[in-house]
């Protein structure tokens, strides 16, 4: 008799999402299992940063749509859902412009969740953020904002991080420092979302994909098992 699947630590149940009167998902479905590292591939306006959003209750949505660790959060308030342990990395950084890269993460710090995330820590992950912790944030290259974004999410030790196009508008040699920092999230004990336009960036560091298009998954799978071409198929639709 074959043991039944672990239940996943983020279920996501036919989820639909509006901004006003546009639909921009559409019954969705996907999870997340503990310590799993996933990708959410797909074309610009695929609902990729609508899910997202909608995670970390930037959206609202019927309570059941969304469950994490158990416990339906679809309608809960965004304040809320960091408290339970989830961390969104948004598209463009979203620093505060009037503080320095320390008080950025002292920020990020104020839940006080147990975990194995702190000062010292982001620190060790990104050495440059120490060099330049009392510099304002907007003093620091575009790269080096990216870094203190994610540190920022993880001085709140989540369970949970959302990234949302953590490597746009970035030089390729910093994107690369960028993403080598993931693995040391994944062994901390975090599960990560990874949304992301360069699909071989997403492939390399996810162990499973879904694929979006016009607010619908077109694909799932195992990054090492998907062929380039259903993941062209899926992408673009023929």
């Amino acid at each position: 008799m074959s043991e039944s699947p672990p239940t996943p630590l983020l279920a996501v149940h036919q989820l639909d999402a509006y901004y006003g009167d546009f639909q921009a998902l559409f019954g969705l479905s996907m999870d997340v299992r503990s310590g799993e590292a996933v990708a959410v591939i797909g074309a610009n306006g695929a609902g990729k940063s609508t899910l997202l959003k909608s995670i970390a209750g930037l959206l609202r949505a019927r309570p059941e749509a969304i469950v994490f660790d158990g416990e339906p959060i679809g309608d809960k308030p965004a304040y809320a859902i960091a408290a339970r342990g989830v961390a969104l990395v948004p598209e463009g950084r979203r620093l505060f412009p009037s503080l320095s890269v320390e008080e950025n993460l002292l920020l990020g710090g104020q839940l006080k969740r147990a975990g194995p995330w702190s000062l010292r820590s982001v620190y060790e992950l990104f050495p440059v953020l120490g060099e330049r912790r009392d510099l304002p944030s907007t003093a620091l290259s575009g790269g080096q904002q990216q870094m203190v974004a994610i540190a920022r999410a993880l001085a709140s030790s989540p369970r949970l991080l959302l990234c949302d196009e953590i490597s746009l508008g970035l030089a390729p040699i910093v994107i690369e420092q960028v993403y080598a920092a993931l693995p040391a999230v994944k062994a901390s004990g975090a599960s990560l979302v990874i949304v992301e336009q360069d699909v071989r960036r997403a492939l390399a560091v996810a162990d499973r994909v879904y694929c979006f298009q016009e607010g619908r998954v077109t694909l799932t799978g195992r990054a090492l098992e998907l062929t380039h071409a259903q993941i062209h198929e899926a992408y673009f639709g023929h």
